[in-house]
């Protein structure tokens, strides 16, 4: 995949998350400083610990401000009162915006993920598979943990169903493609993949078997 394609994928995972973390903050009644910084928080943070895992430092977020600039930007637009009254007008449709907005960003930043760990892996040593899919999922769910404990919420991947799994499949079959078919097309399953399996869970409130203490 090109540079410039890369480029827009993650430009579009982190307005989705950045509309996800400005939502939480406003569902929170934070004012607009918490509403930018969840919202910023949720769209670098998973890149930021996938740079400090592959001791890519400084990270990609503060070497290159354009994906900072875009969540901050997508937070105020969020915050305004026209964008975010339409967005609460019913839960149902609060609900359908964080599940979509929290299907891709998960999606596209588990590939994306992998895709950095690929690149730095003459630099690190290594192109070992667990690698790739703990770098994936981390940096796929690391935003999402920490907007939610920053919001005071239970993170989602501990409580809500089928969330980190879906970024753990969507990252198998994303390195199970990567030299068969071409990381483009690696890149692109895995996030449909992932985005599919968080859409079906949603509906069919697909989960994992939890402890059973009264």
């Amino acid at each position: 995949m090109s540079d410039t394609l890369i480029l827009i994928f993650e430009l579009i995972g982190t307005v989705a998350f950045s509309v996800s973390g400005a939502l939480t903050g406003i569902k929170k009644k934070m004012d607009i400083l918490g509403v930018i910084i969840l919202g910023l928080t949720t769209a670098v943070g998973g890149g930021v610990i996938r740079d400090l895992i592959l001791g890519n430092t400084p990270p990609n977020t503060f070497r290159n401000p354009v994906y900072a600039a875009v969540a901050i930007v997508t937070a105020i637009i969020v915050f305004l009162p026209p964008v975010y009254r339409l967005l609460f007008k019913s839960q149902r449709l609060y609900d359908l915006i964080m599940l979509w907005m929290d299907a891709l960003g998960l999606g596209i930043f588990t590939v994306v993920g992998i895709q950095v760990a690929h690149t730095m892996g003459d630099s690190i040593g290594t192109h070992s598979a667990f690698l790739m899919i703990f770098v994936g999922v981390v940096t796929g769910v690391g935003g999402g943990v920490i907007r939610d404990m920053m919001a005071g919420d239970p993170p989602y991947i501990f409580v809500k169903h089928f969330y980190a799994s879906a970024s753990l499949i969507g990252a198998l079959i994303s390195i199970i493609m990567w030299h068969n078919i071409g990381s483009a097309t690696a890149m692109i399953a895995g996030t449909a993949t992932i985005v599919v399996l968080r859409l079906m869970a949603a509906k069919f409130r697909w989960s994992l078997p939890k402890a059973d203490i009264e």
